[in-house]
């Protein structure tokens, strides 16, 4: 397997996780990893859509990957992707402080991707 498809399927898989948890039961995810309590409909609202946006750049780094059609531009949209996330994430430590444990280890995960993606994109097929 090469290694822009081995970091597609991988991105598909983490991506899809994470997505599955935000919004198969936001209510859920809220009360035990955020510690929120009561969520309310616009809350949930937001999880389920950020699940479907997750989803929908997961497949298709996944068909990417598979089909060997426009795997560098994916790469390039899983970078665009983390660094996005990345940025609002450091915007929220300077405005709201720390978040979560399991938020401020997505903001590493995010800022890992963006070298690791550019490093991978930057390297022939």
């Amino acid at each position: 397997m090469d290694l822009k498809r081995g970091f597609l399927i991988l991105s598909f898989s983490m991506v899809s996780v994470i997505a599955l948890l935000y919004g198969i039961d936001p209510a859920w995810f809220a009360r035990s990893f955020l510690g929120i309590a009561d969520l309310s409909l616009d809350f949930a609202h937001i999880l389920r859509a950020v699940m479907g946006l997750y989803l929908a750049l997961g497949i298709f780094w996944l068909l990417c990957a598979l089909t060997n059609k426009h795997k560098n531009t994916a790469v390039l949209t899983t970078i665009v992707f983390a660094g996005g996330l990345f940025a609002g994430r450091l915007l929220s430590l300077a405005a709201d402080g720390i978040p979560s444990p399991l938020l401020a280890f997505y903001t590493a995960l995010e800022l890992a991707i963006v070298p690791i993606g550019w490093w991978i994109y930057k390297r022939p097929d």
